[in-house]
């Protein structure tokens, strides 16, 4: 337990990090405890969530600290009145299952919505290429709604590095603007574990990615540039698992 004085807001440079709100505290609580230190509640937390956190923090030995000065101080907003402090973890991927991988994703809630997007659609192994936004940010958390903990996901310093420990014995289609294939009209092995590969908000990805695996685009109309990047991902998720959930 980190003493309430010791507590301060999230810096990347820390060991720790913070849930911000009961519902990304829960799906940390029921994924992954073992990284959960403590959860700290304001006074004006409703009584079913109090009673709901000491029943599940109770059964593992974590614990409860009422302090709403402690509080004030990790929050990034009023509202807030449950926080978890949890001990910052690395994770990596499943090998033999398919893959979201993101190079130099910049914006923290796009990261978290992806977080969230891929677990929705049952992919839930996520590469980040760095440099990238920060994964344990609150804000990237909080975006989330605590998908990060029921998603594998690992950083890479590049894309080769990635494509070394994972790329053998998968196809790999990275999402272009110069993309050759139509998401809708794409061709696919059946059978095979994938990697879908998503630039940066603003750069997308370099041109060296025309030469990776089957370049594909998602069509629009030429009233906009490009499609956000999770919204993206959330198109080519649909796609690729139809009829698998």
């Amino acid at each position: 337990m980190i003493p309430a004085k010791l507590l301060k807001k999230y810096t990347k440079k820390s060991d720790y990090t913070y849930t911000l709100g009961a519902f990304p505290t829960f799906e940390l609580l029921q994924n992954h405890p073992e990284h959960l230190k403590e959860v700290i509640v304001g006074s004006q937390v409703k009584e079913e969530i109090r009673e709901k956190l000491e029943r599940a923090c109770g059964q593992m030995g974590i614990p409860i600290l009422e302090n709403d000065r402690a509080l004030e101080r990790v929050r990034d907003k009023e509202a807030c009145i449950v926080a978890g402090v949890l001990q910052k973890y690395e994770d990596c991927l499943e090998e033999k299952s398919s893959h979201v991988v993101l190079v130099n994703p910049g914006d923290m809630g796009n990261l978290g919505t992806i977080l969230r997007t891929c677990a929705g659609f049952g992919v839930r192994n996520v590469a980040v290429i760095e440099p990238a936004a920060d994964l344990f940010h609150p804000k990237t958390l909080r975006s989330s709604m605590g998908a990060l903990f029921s998603v594998h996901w690992e950083r890479f310093a590049s894309y080769e590095a990635y494509r070394d420990r994972y790329g053998e014995g998968r196809d790999q289609y990275p999402f272009m603007l110069k993309g050759a294939a139509a998401l809708h009209q794409l061709q696919r092995q059946e059978g095979r574990p994938w990697s879908l590969i998503f630039g940066n908000e603003a750069s997308g990805l370099a041109d060296s990615f025309l030469d990776v695996g089957q370049t594909v685009l998602i069509q629009h109309t030429g009233l906009i540039d490009s499609l956000n990047l999770s919204m993206a991902v959330g198109i080519a998720l649909y796609e690729f698992t139809k009829g698998e959930i």
